[in-house]
């Protein structure tokens, strides 16, 4: 079980110019076991949309499915698709629901769809597949899913095999509004008795048990973003995120970086010039705020991030650690991608999606 595996989106050798993702596939795996001991006996299914938030679908669920993982979660049917040939035995559910274009993918590779709508229920129900289906609930997300007024017209001849709703505040323990879901969800789920009931994603599952119900989905826990909106993080930092420094140059004061000039130094600096841009998913939002990491000193970003490059002030760095080919840790044991997501003013969801297939992928853990 334990191996490196290089793998950058179809090559396998990139340049020493290009910033690289380090996943440690093992900390998924052992994010998957610490949300299965928190919601025992309810079953563990992954959430592997948006190529598993930018960590890489096929090689994450391969991890999850050795570990015992039965079921995945994308959101489109293509998604599902690709993952179908390395997944054989998993039930794929897709999040987008189903239309009547898409019969014959969700025959070919046995998908199972997520019905949200009386549209969406019709057209599966005329399409003849057999697959096992779930329905989703709207239980105050106001999003996708039916109403209870919907359901009232639209209970389906065919029972589907899970039930599912989402809620809209479980990182904030706190919040009245996640009692009041579990109540509307409790009174809804009634209607199925045999089906099984999911309601929580990666903060549902620490809200307590009632919450657990047969099944949760989490997401963002499994790649190491806190599940909560404060306090420590019980999840194990997956990503490392690094970019090579290509040049480390001098400034004095009065001297601008960037485009706009939007930094001037106050006094001589060193300037470190990192090939990671926004192209690649570093937020430009992240321009005078923010920082990298070299050597264990944290360097503040200076000027505008570009297209391809940041620039970092790297003054407090030793020559010796600040030198061109020196790699810069953005994400990582130094800085976790929650404190790079409030830098940028966002969420770990946003940056861990956004980075981008110029970035190779290494995969080191779990096979």
């Amino acid at each position: 079980m334990q191996g490196v595996l290089c793998y950058a989106r179809g090559e396998m050798n990139h340049s020493p110019t290009r910033p690289t993702l380090t996943i440690d596939l093992l900390a998924i795996v052992e994010n998957f076991r610490l949300i299965q001991a928190q919601v025992k006996p309810a079953e563990v299914a992954a959430v592997v949309k948006a190529d598993a938030y930018g960590m890489g679908a096929k090689p994450v669920s391969q991890a999850l499915a050795a570990a015992g993982c039965k079921a995945f979660f994308t959101a489109h049917a293509e998604e599902a698709a690709e993952l179908r040939p390395n997944l054989p035995a998993a039930t794929l559910f897709v999040l987008n629901g189903f239309t009547s274009t898409q019969a014959s993918v969700f025959a070919a590779h046995k998908l199972s769809p997520v019905i949200s709508s009386p549209h969406q229920l019709d057209a599966w129900l005329k399409s003849g597949l057999r697959t096992p289906y779930a329905l989703h609930l709207d239980t105050g997300m106001s999003r996708l899913g039916f109403s209870e007024m919907e359901l009232n017209e639209f209970t389906p001849a065919t029972a589907p095999a899970l039930i599912l709703s989402h809620l809209a505040c479980s990182d904030d323990p706190a919040e009245f509004k996640n009692r009041d879901q579990l109540v509307g969800f409790r009174a809804m789920a009634k209607r199925f008795p045999a089906a099984w009931a999911s309601l929580s994603a990666s903060g549902g599952c620490f809200l307590g048990s009632d919450y657990s119900f047969d099944l949760v989905r989490p997401g963002i826990a499994l790649y190491g973003g806190n599940p909560r909106k404060s306090g420590e993080n019980p999840m194990r930092g997956v990503a490392t995120l690094t970019a090579p420094l290509l040049q480390v140059r001098s400034i004095d004061r009065g001297d601008s970086v960037g485009y706009g000039a939007t930094y001037v130094a106050s006094g001589a600096r060193r300037l470190g010039i990192a090939a990671l841009g926004y192209a690649d998913g570093l937020m430009r939002s992240l321009s005078n705020r923010g920082h990298g990491v070299i050597g264990g000193i944290k360097c503040p970003i200076v000027g505008r991030v570009s297209m391809d490059l940041v620039t970092l002030d790297v003054t407090e760095c030793p020559n010796a650690a600040a030198r061109p080919g020196a790699p810069v840790e953005f994400i990582g044991p130094n800085q976790p991608v929650d404190e790079l997501a409030r830098a940028a003013g966002t969420l770990p969801y946003e940056i861990f999606t956004r980075l981008g297939a110029r970035i190779a992928r290494h995969y080191t853990g779990a096979l």
